[in-house]
């Protein structure tokens, strides 16, 4: 029977562990600038990184730039990310995400979290995620992988990502933020899944209010 631990000794071996075990972690969505990840975030709502990997090489061949896409016709982006999820809604807003940058904010990402919500097709997990890998922000972006994971392994009782991003925040050391979203995205992605965790190889066993799942 495992001894009973104290949330602040749950943070600091997972934070431990994960320190030692996965030192480099950051995001797989391929981008070389803030304007394709703030594309590539976006396209990613809902949808696996593989997925919008292979789709914008060509997008952003023919979209190298916001100017580019704030012109660009509905017609001709949407062929282009129909195999994302929602692509209909996903296509209006990537071209009015790029005329807001261009319009209001000179072509520039800005770089605070209100303002990032104003822009269409970025939500608060969206922003978090920009801020964070653009600006080094210390916040973390609460997707699916990250609540689940959060409410797994015991770091948070949030039933909303609001909820969870708070007790993350609360818990995990400012300078820890930014890397502690792609920890525990990777975990969910790869140990701790949706239906069939990796519970016998996973090795945050002893920290795991939900051990064993599977």
């Amino acid at each position: 029977m495992k001894r009973k631990i104290t949330l602040k000794e749950k943070y600091k071996g997972i934070i431990e562990w994960f320190e030692q075990n996965m030192p480099v972690a950051q995001s797989e969505l391929n981008y070389n600038n803030g304007y394709q990840l703030i594309v590539a975030v976006i396209l990613s709502a809902q949808c696996t990184d593989k997925r919008v990997n292979i789709v914008t090489p060509s997008l952003f061949l023919k979209y190298p730039d916001f100017d580019s896409l704030s012109q660009a016709q509905f017609e001709e982006l949407f062929p282009l990310i129909k195999s994302i999820s929602y692509p209909n809604s996903k296509t209006r807003h990537l071209i009015e995400m790029a005329k807001k940058i261009r319009e209001d904010f000179d072509g520039i990402i800005p770089s605070e979290i209100d303002l990032l919500t104003t822009i269409p097709g970025v939500g608060r997990k969206t922003a978090n995620v920009v801020a964070s890998i653009l600006y080094d922000k210390p916040v973390i972006a609460v997707d699916t992988h990250v609540h689940r994971i959060s409410n797994r392994l015991g770091l948070s009782k949030g039933t909303t990502p609001e909820k969870v991003e708070k007790d993350l925040t609360r818990q995990i050391p400012l300078e820890k933020r930014a890397i502690a979203h792609h920890w525990l995205i990777l975990h969910g992605r790869y140990v701790c899944t949706a239906r069939k965790p990796k519970c016998q190889s996973c090795g945050l066993q002893q920290w795991c209010s939900s051990f064993p799942l599977g």
